[in-house]
C-alpha cells in the first residue's frame, strides 16, 4: 500500500512514502491534509531499504526548509513511482475522465446537440493526445477542447445566466445595454421583488465580465444552466478529408452518435 514519490535535487535522490491514490488527490487539491497523504514525514534516499536522508543532504538541497514543506515539495514536483500495470490503468482512467469532461462541456456548432464520449475518445486518439500527469482531468480537458476546435465540429457549450439589478436605479434598457456586448443570445426579461431580471446565454469565459458588469449596476448574476445543450445527439457524416466545421450537407440524427470526419494533420 505504499506509493513512492521521488525527486532528484542537488545530486541526491529523495523519496517520500505516501498512501496510494492520495498523491494525485493532493496534486488535484481534493486532499489538503498532508498527514492523509504521507505515511510519515521522514524523507528517504531509499524507501524500499529504509534509508533516511541525512540532515546535511536535506540542508544542501532544500536549505532550512521545514520537513513538512520538504515533503510537500517532493510530492508536488517529484515523480510518482508506479508499476507498469498501474501506470497503464491510471492512464486509461485519466483518458476516459478527460473525454467525459470534454463531452459534458461541448456541443455540435450547427445543432447545439451534445457530442458523445466515444466520439471524443476517437478524436483524442487521432490527435495523438498525450496525458500530462501533473495536470488534473479538467485542465487537460480544456486543452483537448482547444486542440479539437477548428479540426472537428465541436465548440464549448454556452452557459445560461440570470442577471438582476435594482429597478429603482437601473432601467430595463440600461440592463440590456450592459449585457448585450457580452451575451451570445438574449432570452427572457421580467421584473420581480424590486429587481429587473434578464436571462441570456454567454460564452463560459465571459462569466467574470458579466459579473463585473452587474456589480457596477449594484446587481448580481447567477448560473441557470452550466452547459446549454439541445436534446438528442448530433450525427455528422462528412468526407474524411474535411477538417473544419460540418458541411451543410451533414446529416443529423437525434438517436445516432456523432461521427467526426477524420483529422488529417
Amino acid at each position: 500500500n505504499v506509493a513512492i514519490v521521488r525527486l532528484k535535487k542537488g545530486g541526491v535522490r529523495f523519496e517520500v512514502a505516501c498512501y496510494k491514490n492520495k498523491v494525485l488527490a493532493w496534486r488535484n487539491k481534493t486532499e489538503t491534509d498532508i498527514s492523509e497523504v504521507v505515511q510519515s514525514q521522514d524523507v528517504f534516499t531509499s524507501v524500499s531499504r529504509g534509508v533516511k536522508a541525512k540532515q546535511k543532504e536535506l540542508n544542501a538541497a532544500f536549505g532550512d526548509t521545514e520537513q513538512e514543506e520538504i515533503c510537500k515539495m517532493i510530492i508536488e514536483q517529484g515523480e510518482l513511482q508506479v508499476s507498469e500495470k498501474e501506470r497503464q490503468n491510471n492512464s486509461e482512467n485519466i483518458f476516459k475522465d478527460v473525454a467525459t469532461i470534454v463531452a459534458e462541456k461541448c456541443v455540435h456548432p450547427d445543432t447545439n446537440r451534445p457530442v458523445t464520449v466515444g466520439m471524443v475518445e476517437r478524436a483524442m486518439k487521432e490527435l495523438h493526445w498525450q496525458e500530462k500527469p501533473k495536470q488534473n482531468a479538467k485542465q487537460q480537458a480544456l486543452e483537448v477542447i482547444k486542440m479539437m476546435e477548428g479540426k472537428y465540429p465541436i465548440i464549448r457549450a454556452k452557459m445560461r445566466v440570470k442577471a438582476s439589478a435594482p429597478i429603482a436605479s437601473v432601467s430595463a434598457s440600461a440592463l440590456r445595454e450592459a449585457l448585450t456586448p457580452l451575451a451570445s443570445i438574449m432570452e427572457d426579461a421580467w421584473e420581480a421583488n424590486g429587481f429587473r431580471m434578464q436571462v441570456c446565454q454567454i460564452e463560459p469565459h465571459k462569466f467574470r465580465d458579466v459579473d463585473a458588469a452587474m456589480r457596477k449596476l449594484s446587481g448580481a448574476v447567477e448560473i441557470v444552466t452550466l452547459c446549454v445543450q439541445a436534446e438528442g445527439e448530433a450525427h455528422l457524416q462528412a468526407d474524411s478529408t474535411t477538417m473544419p466545421v460540418a458541411a451543410p450537407t451533414a446529416k443529423v440524427s437525434a438517436t445516432a452518435e456523432t461521427v467526426f470526419p477524420t483529422a488529417s494533420g
